[in-house]
């Protein structure tokens, strides 16, 4: 095997975590990736994984390596992408992440969109409620949502999230409005455990943070549950603006206090390859901002 195919046959097994996952990966059998990986430690003289029958890890000088082979393959995808036209089609696996909700309501539609233009290219959708490590995880593409860790990574700020207190009009008719935020002691609340595992609700008066501790009435994993609550006259919920964007403009939800409400939250779409990024992940990116930029329940 060449040193280019060892280097994506090293680099499948880190991303991967494992000789076979890597071997699915590249199409071919585990023992050509395992002789794959020998063959480079041979020739550098150092250990690039730490392997058991349970699992394979990545020492620190095969940390170093991988990234390097990343950047290299990179490279050469590029200019090979150069060499065959500015337009030559994006091609291979695109990995994209991002929670749940967030990734079935806006990053699933770009997905659709960009598997239309691009033919040649397949895409691997994780929309989980955690996070995601692009690296070790061999991700290619996060839209995330909330302030971003300091990394290595690239991020393109995209929009913003407001979390929102809303309520029905039926439910206000009969209980009235709260004025301020502690007034929400004396209504029925609806709390969706999915965007903070505690009761608590917390505003900005004046500058200064306020926190009501809550006793809701109903709990629910998901805000879908607690959206279809409210609206229908149970209580007051609090939620994503984007999750109840549409309620809002049809009447069948009010919203509450905004004067009081936090910071918003922004959203970014972040990728690790920076200048190296290849055709089929910038084309992506491009699209992604494009449309998340766009979206007015987002700015």
């Amino acid at each position: 095997m060449d040193r280019i195919q060892a280097m994506a046959a090293f680099l499948a097994v880190v991303e991967t975590g494992g000789f076979a996952s890597a071997a699915r990966r590249l199409n071919v059998s585990p023992s050509v990736v395992t002789r794959a990986v020998g063959e480079l430690e041979e020739r550098l003289g150092v250990r690039l994984l730490t392997r058991t029958t349970r699992f394979v890890r990545v020492t620190e000088a095969g940390t170093t390596y991988a990234d390097n082979c990343r950047r290299i393959l990179a490279d050469i995808e590029e200019a090979e992408g150069t060499a065959a036209g500015a337009h030559a089609a994006p091609k291979g696996l695109l990995t994209v992440t991002s929670s749940s909700n967030f990734g079935r309501m806006y990053v699933a539609p770009i997905v659709r969109r960009y598997l239309a233009q691009f033919p040649k290219v397949d895409v691997n959708c994780w929309f989980i409620d955690r996070m995601v490590n692009l690296v070790d995880e061999g991700v290619d593409v996060a839209v995330r949502l909330g302030e971003l860790p300091d990394s290595s990574l690239q991020a393109v700020r995209v929009g913003r999230v407001r979390q929102v207190l809303c309520a029905s009009p039926d439910y206000l008719r009969q209980h009235g409005a709260p004025q301020r935020p502690e007034d929400l002691l004396q209504h029925v609340t609806i709390f969706a455990t999915g965007i903070t595992p505690a009761p608590d609700w917390r505003f900005r008066d004046g500058g200064k943070p306020v926190t009501i501790r809550l006793q809701p009435r109903l709990s629910t994993t998901t805000n879908e549950a607690a959206a279809e609550s409210a609206a229908a006259g149970l209580g007051i919920t609090r939620l994503p603006l984007y999750q109840v964007a549409q309620a809002v403009r049809e009447g069948t939800l009010v919203l509450l206090l905004e004067d009081f409400e936090r910071t918003a939250m922004p959203i970014h779409v972040v990728h690790r390859e920076g200048r190296h990024a290849t055709h089929r992940v910038r084309a992506f990116i491009d699209m992604a901002v494009e449309a998340l930029r766009d979206d007015p329940n987002l700015q």
